[in-house]
């Protein structure tokens, strides 16, 4: 039987309410690294995992040990919804524990100016959304477009991509993943 370290370190990471660059900065190690890793796009070196685990903190013994239950709840309530975003920027989860599920769905809100960064966002898998309010900028390598109410964007994650609240209102998009990998 083959151990999903991409899912058990997703799980583990989100229990202890960390973010992949929060993850990867205790680590020491790049955001990219725990992206690929999550997507189980890459294995890691048992030093680097050594690494990793010892930032969240867990040891590798019980990181191998464990076998965290799969989500079997269908429907979820507003208040339902798992925060995984800090600041300007919210993410609303739908599920708090994500262990062996192929999609994630978000429900975000932008503060106006909010941006994710000046340093584009690159990890496994494709993301799509429909902004449900305000105005949304988004950058997918070379390509910007501002989106408003209705509008959607759907492309290949690897691609470097970036997002930011356009104008005074504060903009709502809700978005999925696959594989889960925020």
């Amino acid at each position: 039987m083959e151990v999903d370290i991409g899912g058990r370190l997703r799980y583990l990471r989100m229990a202890h309410n960390l973010s992949q660059r929060e993850l990867a900065r205790k680590a020491g190690v790049t955001n990219s690294t725990i992206s690929l890793i999550e997507s189980n796009a890459t294995n890691p070196s048992v030093g680097a995992l050594k690494r990793i685990t010892d930032a969240i903190p867990i040891g590798l013994a019980e990181f191998f040990s464990f076998e965290p239950d799969r989500p079997k709840q269908a429907f979820y309530t507003a208040e339902d919804l798992t925060e995984i975003g800090k600041g300007p920027i919210s993410y609303r989860q739908v599920g708090h524990n994500l262990f062996g599920r192929a999609l994630q769905i978000l429900k975000e809100r932008y503060q106006p100016g909010a941006d994710t960064g000046k340093i584009p966002l690159t990890h496994e898998g494709e993301e799509g959304g429909i902004v449900l309010s305000g105005r949304l900028e988004v950058t997918v390598e070379d390509e910007r477009r501002i989106l408003g109410p209705g509008d959607a964007y759907y492309f290949d994650s690897r691609r470097p991509h970036r997002f930011r609240c356009i104008g005074t209102a504060t903009c709502e998009v809700i978005s999925a993943c696959t594989p889960p990998s925020f």
